[in-house]
């Protein structure tokens, strides 16, 4: 496995301190983009990444704190910095977020429909809300497929807010899938924390490894 932490000159001027890692061998691979919770990166999620990364991806894991500001305008830096690694196959990539990434990385399968093959959101944080970014107000512009998991307990996504982005999911004709994992809490898929259910959180890798499968290869 290779490894390295590189600052990626974004959109804005700023710079993005992001986490890298992919196989050593059979390359190029396809770019996958692991978006941290509201805990911000850590060993944690680098091993995450490291998960991916054996399984066949390039996987960057930037830290979103770099700048005050909520919006996904630092996906541009990334695709740009993608493309001009040797590592990394041409065409669509991969993009999820936990916790409140979870509409960032749905909100970048909108903005940039030709590139994001593929999204998926983990517990995401008020789907519907009055945010430029809120999944339910640009589902008719994505182009990928996506994927969203709730926990049915989420005071941050109640049940009557997936509902009702369901009924819009439906009425977009978006491709994809909204499931909610019974008996689970936010945040369930970290094993660090308290809430931590195993059974589900190897339901969210099996779904998740599927759709980039079935989308970036």
């Amino acid at each position: 496995m290779i490894e390295m932490t590189l600052d990626i000159v974004t959109k804005g001027g700023g710079e993005m301190e992001t986490f890298i890692c992919h196989p050593e061998r059979n390359g190029p691979f396809s770019a996958v983009f692991l978006l941290m919770d509201a805990y911000g990166v850590r060993e944690e999620l680098k091993d995450m990444a490291r998960r991916f990364g054996t399984i066949g991806y390039y996987v960057l894991l930037p830290n979103l704190y770099y700048r005050a500001g909520r919006d996904t305008i630092y996906v541009a830096g990334m695709l740009a910095f993608v493309e001009r690694q040797r590592e990394v196959k041409s065409g669509p990539v991969g993009c999820h977020g936990y916790c409140m990434s979870g509409p960032y990385a749905l909100a970048a399968a909108a903005r940039y429909p030709d590139q994001v093959a593929a999204a998926a959101s983990f517990y995401g944080t008020w789907l519907i809300s009055e945010a430029e970014e809120s999944p339910h107000l640009s589902l008719g512009k994505v182009e990928g497929e996506l994927y969203i998991a709730c926990a049915e307990h989420d005071n941050l996504a109640p049940l009557t807010m997936v509902e009702e982005l369901h009924t819009l999911f439906r009425r977009a004709g978006t491709t994809g899938e909204i499931e909610v994992y019974p008996g689970v809490h936010h945040g369930f898929a970290f094993p660090q924390r308290w809430c931590y259910d195993k059974l589900a959180a190897e339901r969210y890798w099996e779904r998740l490894i599927a759709l980039y499968r079935r989308c970036l290869g």
